[in-house]
């Protein structure tokens, strides 16, 4: 007799589909190892010291202590690039690594579908956006306490760096779907550092240099902020769209929409693809929509009210300006700069203690005054003021700035008018050199510095913010002579000849004579 044995087989409990929850949660967590990762790449660990250590040791002297906030916030902008093309390469072989090491087809039994990996990716580079973010606002912050800080920053311009960042970041993803090749994050490195470098450099009246992630503009003059002409939201705007119609085209190169797992039935599948698809889509069109409304809107050119206002400024100061006095002098400043007045007058005042009696006490207005009619990158001189007794002073201040303000406050004081004082080749050039000069703490510094060759013998042209004016070789060495000499003793005979040394057309070779000097050996003509 044969016994048949039947074999109780009990089925295996069903496994849960993974819902949508713990797909998210998935994303995230991956998310987050990416993000860990991404932060500990040696490109990215290499950029972030070079950035942050060229951002400190440069923003220790930038603007010469005394920033004009609207000049700062642009100059948070370019070194952040750095971290972005190094994210670039690194998000990119992140992407292609389980290409690189043929573990992609295990993925197929995990819950994440492609798209949802490459979510994952997509969201690693906010933490390091972030950084780079809060990055800019130390280096903005910093500049902001710093005593001498004038004017407003704008929140569209700090945007720049941290959007710049996330936008190549998101470049790096989306080739990566694109290309499965681990060579094409690298070529288009050397394209972009290709085209920067050698590319022709878009002019001011380009409007395709907007295209680019940042946009430099910088001159020899600060304007006010009202006067800056930048479209900074637009320009924000125009990398957010971007950098999101990048990701989500990412997204969709992956086979976003795959359906859900918590979905039963054919229908349910379909329709949670092509719901996932028509949402992704209308994402990406929303994105492009954002990225060509900011594109059109930043290549406007610079507004006609903008325009008028920088005429306004240029030709007519005063109707904008607040005037104080100090001890009978006004200083008049545009709105921004009212608390560098205090500077201002502290040089005058000096300057003046030097000068003769019969100008010691006389009423000065100084005037600050800007040529913004060609814009941020014009650096056309201003026309010398015709009124008597008038000064200019410019919207930058610090390091050269002060020396070249004491030589106009000198002119005027010697000449009584400042259009007199570029004309100025004799004798008296001597005698406003030493008023100048004298009372800094490094006047043959000084004397260096407010030099076009940055010398301190032979002829030279000295720095104005109006009309320069020319030394000879003879006056540079009267001037070295009277600044190795006690200032009392000099200040003295200064005040004892002051009509003398004051007199148009006063001979050098007489100056010399007058402050107890021999006549000078250098040559006595002036450069033309």
């Amino acid at each position: 007799m044969t016994t048949t044995t039947t074999a109780t087989v009990t089925p295996p409990a069903a496994t849960a589909a993974a819902g949508p929850r713990a797909s998210w949660a998935a994303v995230l967590a991956l998310a987050g190892f990416e993000a860990r990762r991404l932060l500990t790449r040696l490109p990215v660990l290499l950029a972030f010291a070079v950035y942050v250590g060229w951002t400190v040791w440069r923003t220790r002297t930038s603007f010469a202590g005394f920033p004009a906030l609207q000049d700062a916030d642009r100059a948070t902008q370019a070194a952040p690039l750095l971290v972005g093309l190094a994210v670039l390469l690194s998000v990119n072989q992140a992407m292609l690594r389980s290409r690189r090491y043929d573990t992609e087809r295990h993925f197929a039994v995990l819950v994440l579908p492609p798209w949802r990996r490459t979510v994952a990716h997509l969201l690693s580079l906010v933490p390091t956006a972030l950084l780079v973010a809060v990055c800019v606002g130390g280096q903005f912050g910093w500049e902001a306490l710093k005593p001498g800080a004038v004017g407003n920053g704008s929140p569209g311009e700090l945007l720049v760096g941290p959007l710049s960042v996330l936008l190549l970041g998101a470049l790096g993803v989306l080739l990566a779907r694109l290309f499965t090749s681990a060579f094409a994050a690298p070529l288009l490195l050397v394209v972009l550092l290709f085209f920067s470098l050698f590319a022709a450099v878009p002019q001011d009246g380009d409007a395709t240099r907007w295209l680019m992630p940042v946009v430099g503009e910088y001159g020899t003059r600060t304007l006010p902020s009202e006067l800056l002409g930048r479209p900074a939201a637009w320009h924000a705007l125009y990398l957010a769209g971007f950098a999101l119609s990048a990701a989500l085209a990412a997204v969709l190169l992956s086979g976003e929409g795959a359906g859900s797992g918590s979905r039963s039935g054919m229908g349910r599948v379909f329709r949670g693809r092509f719901v996932g698809n028509l949402g992704v889509h209308a994402g990406l069109a929303g994105a492009v929509a954002l990225t060509l409304l900011g594109a059109v809107m930043q290549t406007g050119g610079v507004p006609a009210q903008t325009e008028k206002a920088r005429t306004r400024y240029s030709t007519a100061p005063q109707d904008l300006q607040k005037c104080v006095e100090r001890d009978g002098t006004s200083y008049c400043a545009f709105p921004e700069w009212t608390p560098r007045t205090d500077d201002w007058a502290e040089v005058v005042d000096r300057v003046s203690s030097l000068a003769g009696d019969a100008v010691q006490d006389r009423p000065l207005v100084v005037r600050q005054r800007v040529e913004a009619r060609y814009g941020l990158t014009g650096d056309a001189a201003m026309a010398p003021l015709t009124d008597p007794n008038q000064v200019s002073v410019g919207t930058t201040w610090g390091g050269n700035r002060v020396p070249e303000f004491a030589v106009a406050v000198a002119g005027v004081l010697v000449t009584g008018k400042e259009a007199e004082v570029g004309a100025m080749c004799d004798g008296r050039l001597v005698t406003v050199m030493w008023l100048a000069l004298a009372g800094g703490s490094a006047p043959m510094s000084d004397l260096r510095d407010i030099r076009l060759d940055d010398s301190t013998s032979g002829s030279a042209i000295v720095v104005s913010e109006t009309e320069p004016l020319s030394m000879t070789a003879a006056h540079t060495e009267l001037v070295r002579e009277l600044l190795d000499r006690p200032r009392e003793e000099i200040g003295a005979k200064v005040t004892a000849n002051w009509a003398e040394l004051t007199t148009p057309k006063v001979t050098t070779d007489r100056t010399a004579h007058l402050l107890g000097l021999d006549a000078p050996e250098e040559a006595d003509e002036c450069l033309t």
